[in-house]
């Protein structure tokens, strides 16, 4: 089974995708991870990387092409980043969207970067609308559609524990019977 695990900066997609991996025993790749080294390897803070990303297409499509071999080639993977959803397209089995309000994630980016709130807001908008606008211009994706996600959680509303119940049973009750000859969600893969 492959799931995927998407959602805004701060939403807790990370630390929830790698505590749903571990309870299933799959494997957890993150393209926050797979981005952030990117970023290390060229020298860059987050916010730069994003707008080295801005000026050369090849940095979001080859993570992105990562991403879509990762869902194609491996199974019992939980696979999270941003666009895990649109890039695993009709090989992921469940897909998951969280969510929290700006003001909630704005604070725990704060927290997890050791910065002040004016800072973390300012980058985190910014991140947000360039990301919006390359996924848009590369995909014709607008990230604020949640259509072709199974589960939408607002991780605001419930603690850890409590969103992995959510899901696990999700999980539990998938029928990948009932998936079958429906019409897949638009295939993301002629753009990269």
């Amino acid at each position: 089974m492959l799931l995927t695990v998407s959602g805004p900066a701060g939403s807790g997609k990370s630390t929830f995708a790698a505590a749903l991996a571990e309870e299933l025993g799959y494997e957890h790749v993150s393209g926050g991870d797979i981005f952030r080294s990117l970023a290390d390897e060229r020298g860059c803070s987050l916010v730069e990387f994003n707008r080295l990303a801005e000026e050369d297409d090849e940095v979001d499509r080859d993570l992105d092409r990562r991403l879509r071999e990762i869902a194609r080639e491996r199974d019992e993977v939980v696979l999270e980043s941003r666009l895990s959803g649109w890039m695993a397209g009709e090989h992921a089995d469940i897909k998951v969207w969280l969510d929290a309000p700006l003001d909630v994630r704005i604070d725990r980016i704060a927290d997890r970067e050791d910065t002040d709130l004016e800072t973390a807001r300012a980058e985190t908008v910014e991140r947000a609308d360039s990301e919006a606008r390359r996924y848009r211009e590369y995909y014709g994706i607008d990230i604020e559609d949640r259509s072709i996600y199974d589960l939408v959680l607002n991780t605001a509303r419930w603690d850890p524990d409590g969103e992995l119940e959510i899901v696990l049973a999700a999980v539990e009750a998938y029928d990948p019977a009932v998936d079958e000859g429906k019409t897949p969600v638009r295939n993301v893969a002629d753009h990269l």
